[in-house]
């Protein structure tokens, strides 16, 4: 496991994390609640880790959701806050 996807699942379970305007957006979109994928993020695979990413530090992580489809997610490091965003989500096809 990456240490950016560590970092994130800690301030998730410690209740350090927002979710974005327009993660929320996308969820909406999509049928998915943001709680689903905060909740799946324990079991989420980890894709990519994107250090360098602008502005923050990032990962995609890819989850099942209880109907069997996949999405992935992209969480962003905020280091200076400790904080985790969720940044977006879309649909594996």
């Amino acid at each position: 496991m990456g240490k950016i996807l560590e970092r994130i699942r800690w301030a998730v379970a410690n209740d350090l994390f927002y979710v974005a305007w327009h993660a929320d957006e996308k969820c909406e979109d999509r049928g998915i609640t943001a709680w689903q994928l905060v909740a799946g993020l324990k079991e989420a695979e980890l894709i990519r880790e994107r250090p360098r990413s602008k502005p923050n530090p990032s990962v995609v992580v890819r989850q099942i959701r209880e109907d069997g489809s996949e999405v992935e997610v992209i969480w962003s490091w905020l280091r200076e806050t400790t904080q985790a965003e969720l940044v977006t989500v879309y649909l594996v096809e």
